[in-house]
């Protein structure tokens, strides 16, 4: 296991969050990548942030512990079930329910009812398919300054591998290669976890 993802220790609260996907046989950010999550998140003071994806909380309890102490994470996830158990791992995390907005439905359909510029970070943790809308959708949201993180970005090992011609990978090609040849961001792929590609919006 690389020294990044050792380095990221886990508390009792995110091992059980993280036991929780495992069972439900979902994919979560990495101990490494939650610890990008947190960083950038503490280096932009992040009062106001989207999470695109809660699964059982894990990427939302980094993301909480490096807000400031007033911040509002919005979650949205279509899996209601998931987001119950969300709920109560976020309350175990000591977290009060005024600091979570947590949305059930399809990003899609929500992304739109949210304000433009109002949120200081985007974390991006959906279906391939939806990454493009997603990204394009963040550069609304997001205030000047605002980052945005799509997780997955190594496509599974598979993104430097052009005999890799699958839908998912090429639809990740696609999102790395709009966002790096846009004037829009400022981005930078991490490679903890499954791959951060990040970008700062202009």
């Amino acid at each position: 296991m690389p020294f990044a993802e050792t380095y990221a220790t886990e508390d009792p609260v995110l091992q059980t969050a993280r036991a929780l996907a495992h069972e439900l046989g979902l994919p979560c950010v990495s101990p490494g990548a939650g610890s990008v999550l947190r960083l950038l998140a503490a280096a932009g003071s992040a009062k106001a942030v989207v999470e695109i994806g809660t699964g059982t909380g894990v990427s939302g309890i980094w993301l909480l512990r490096g807000m400031r102490p007033d911040g509002v994470l919005t979650t949205i996830d279509v899996e209601h079930e998931h987001q119950r158990i969300a709920r109560r791992v976020f309350l175990e995390a000591g977290y009060a329910p005024s600091r979570t907005r947590i949305i059930s439905g399809r990003a899609l359909d929500v992304l739109p009812r949210l304000a433009d510029g109002a949120y200081d970070l985007i974390f991006v943790d959906a279906d391939t398919t939806e990454f493009a809308a997603c990204t394009e959708a963040a550069l609304r949201l997001l205030r000047t300054g605002g980052v945005l993180i799509v997780n997955g970005a190594h496509a599974g090992g598979r993104i430097n591998d052009p005999s890799a011609r699958d839908v998912d990978t090429l639809t990740i090609r696609e999102t790395v290669k709009a966002i790096r040849e846009s004037e829009d961001w400022i981005p930078a792929v991490i490679p903890s976890g499954a791959g951060l590609l990040t970008a700062v919006k202009r």
